[in-house]
């Protein structure tokens, strides 16, 4: 059992939308948490059907509760028409709920009571270095971070079954896309360019569908949290800088396992794309636990001389991520060539190397060293 990050301390005060991709422990996290609260798990089928033919029961069981006791409802998304009995017990009778799910995008395209600002949002990501005694690097790079990947035994073929449920439950059975094989082919490619700056166009040719079907079908990753997107960092400097976004899966191991990646080994190329996602991944959810209002952007600039992986806020920290044993000067062009336009830029490069040390001001980390300092609130200010 892993203890997790987000504690969700609000709900004493307030109700909640707890959101997070499948099998992120929502369910285990509620539960450890809240182990007296009522509990409506919308994937059992019996608990379901009562409810979605008298959405109006969850009003009346409720009205006999306390008025302190606090209600969960799992998988809200399946059911929109509660969120109107949740609303009325929220002002009628002082209920606090945490309202579970894995995505908003059929609430919000189905019209249903968003709850009108009376529930704050939060978010669980995979699990993070600090949550984990003894992290494994490697196991983490090669298997991503969703708790029951990382620590199986037999994670590549979970990840593979992980990724086919998705494709069942959240696109076909949202019905978000009608054309499944353009889909998954598209899902694919969208791996091939993890990490990298999005080409539509491109991305469209190889998918054999038009741009604006690209387009929605990143929505789609987005909108069930399957991915994310980095936009560039767009501070107007003498320099032409690149302004479309990159592009992330919200796991590494799903990007390995639709890319049929396996055992991936420290000194090659897929270690360093999937090395580099891991640390993004870290950084997203760092911002993401801490509610940072701090932007997580890239930078490039438009000729592709210089690039530096990551930036925070504004120009408060530049990162370059290289999976190295042995940063060597040209590693360090980016950062130096960043630190022209922004000279008070906090500078590191996360690195595979034995211990930290420092060239030109700029600070060379090992991972686990950076991961450390960063969940200590040393690199980034809360």
């Amino acid at each position: 059992m892993f203890k997790r990050i987000l504690e969700l301390e609000d709900i004493y005060e307030d109700s909640l939308f707890l959101w997070g991709a499948r099998q992120t422990g929502k369910s285990t996290l509620l539960n450890t948490l809240f182990p007296d609260a009522v509990y409506y798990d919308l994937l059992k089928a019996d608990v379901f059907t009562e409810l979605k033919f008298n959405p109006s029961l969850l009003r009346q069981r409720v009205e006999a509760l306390p008025p302190e006791a606090i209600v969960i409802i799992d998988e809200v998304q399946k059911i929109p028409a509660l969120l109107d009995e949740v609303h009325w017990l929220m002002v009628n009778h002082g209920t606090h709920f945490i309202l579970c799910g894995s995505s908003a995008r059929k609430l919000r395209r189905s019209g249903a009571n968003l709850l009108g600002g009376r529930a704050l949002s939060d978010r669980l990501y995979p699990l993070v270095s600090a949550e984990i005694p003894d992290f494994d690097l490697d196991k983490a790079v090669n298997f991503g971070m969703l708790p029951r990947h990382y620590l199986a035994k037999n994670a590549k073929r979970r990840l593979s079954a992980y990724v086919g449920d998705y494709l069942q439950q959240e696109i076909i059975a949202e019905a978000l896309t009608r054309d499944l094989t353009s889909f998954t082919r598209f899902m694919t490619i969208a791996a091939m360019c993890d990490g990298e700056v999005v080409n539509f166009t491109n991305i469209a040719r190889e998918c054999g569908v038009s741009g604006v079907t690209v387009k929605e079908y990143f929505t789609i990753l987005e909108e069930t949290m399957i991915g994310f997107f980095v936009p560039a960092f767009n501070k107007k400097v003498k320099r032409r800088i690149t302004q479309m976004p990159k592009f992330y899966y919200f796991d590494v191991g799903i990007v390995n396992s639709l890319l049929n990646r396996t055992q991936l080994q420290q000194g090659t190329a897929e270690y360093g794309h999937a090395f580099e996602h891991l640390i993004i991944q870290e950084i997203v959810a760092y911002l993401g636990y801490n509610r940072s209002d701090k932007k997580l952007t890239y930078w490039r600039t438009h000729d592709n001389n210089y690039e530096v992986d990551a930036v925070i806020g504004d120009a408060e920290v530049a990162l370059e991520i290289k999976s190295s044993d042995s940063i060597k000067t040209s590693h360090l062009r980016g950062l130096k060539a960043f630190r022209q336009d922004y000279p008070s830029v906090k500078s590191f490069i996360v690195s595979n190397e034995n211990a930290p040390r420092i060239v030109d001001d700029i600070v060379i980390l090992p991972a686990k060293t950076f991961l450390q300092k960063l969940w200590a609130n040393d690199i980034i200010t809360p």
